[in-house]
């Protein structure tokens, strides 16, 4: 009995330690979360006014000559994977690779796979896919030049001919509570997101196809600024709902531990209890029969 009173002691002392650190690492994800969301509010108008502005000038006729808008045959598509560093995040991480690995099978053409994150590049080195780069570490804040510098590269595989097609793969933050994994096309561009929110007639200095080949590389790299900025706000937000869950299932384990370790203590004393009476009523026996 008193081992079993030692086990569930060294029970609630390990799960004391463990609800500690699942606290703080609540609290640590919360505060960058707030952060981390921001700068979500902060970039979308920025981001929705470029592609408004982009796609009134997409209307002119010139624009569908224009290689990062021209839609072309399909030979071969690249898709971009936005995961987390780290773990710790509820089904975040696996969510996302499953959507990957589901579109990935789903092609009916060659494809290839960049990786962004640490968790979907570890796991796709493993697999028999073809990795056309990956980028392990995120910053918890997304630089802009992090940003450029991939859109770059996915615009040179298009414009090369590498590739026909680039998606993109990231999760799409809605609130503290929600996120939704979403799939994109990133190039050619998508006549949808280049559709004007309200029509209007305007005089374009320079042509309209000047302005549009200066402004789409810029409209590309603001599309994976705010994916990735997205993308980090929603694993904060699933890292926080996972360490509040496991805050409280933890609480929840200790309060059932802490009964067994009542009952426990409580059988351990009634017998002890027993024992006591047992041998004074013995004591007792042995004095009558003496006298």
């Amino acid at each position: 009995m008193s081992s079993n009173i030692r086990d569930i002691k060294r029970r609630l002392r390990a799960i004391d330690n463990i609800q500690h650190v699942t606290r703080a690492m609540k609290m640590v994800a919360a505060a960058r979360l707030r952060r981390a969301q921001n700068r979500v509010w902060a970039a979308r108008p920025y981001a929705h006014k470029i592609a408004e502005v982009v796609g009134r000038l997409a209307q002119s006729p010139q624009a569908k000559a224009i290689p990062l808008l021209a839609p072309r045959e399909i030979n071969k598509t690249g898709y971009v994977l936005i995961t987390g560093d780290r773990g710790l995040a509820g089904a975040y991480n696996a969510n996302l690779i499953g959507m990957a690995e589901e579109c990935l099978e789903q092609e009916d053409h060659p494809t290839a796979l960049l990786a962004v994150g640490g968790k979907g590049t570890r796991y796709f080195l493993k697999r028999p896919v073809e990795m056309m780069g990956y980028y392990e570490v995120v910053d918890d804040e997304p630089r802009f030049s992090q940003a450029r510098e991939l859109a770059r590269r996915l615009m040179d595989l298009y414009l090369e001919g590498e590739l026909d097609e680039v998606k993109l793969i990231y999760a799409h933050f809605h609130s503290a509570l929600r996120y939704e994994i979403k799939v994109e096309r990133f190039l050619p561009v998508a006549a949808p997101a280049l559709k004007a929110a309200a029509e209007a007639d305007y005089i374009y200095e320079p042509h309209p196809r000047r302005l549009l080949e200066a402004i789409l590389p810029r409209y590309c790299e603001i599309k994976i600024y705010q994916a990735l900025l997205e993308a980090k706000a929603s694993e904060h937000s699933a890292r926080m709902v996972a360490m509040e869950s496991a805050t409280t299932n933890a609480g929840e384990v200790m309060e059932q531990l802490t009964l067994s370790f009542n009952k426990a203590r409580q059988a351990a004393i009634t017998k002890e209890i027993v024992e006591i009476t047992a041998g004074a009523e013995a004591l007792k026996g042995h004095g009558s029969r003496r006298d």
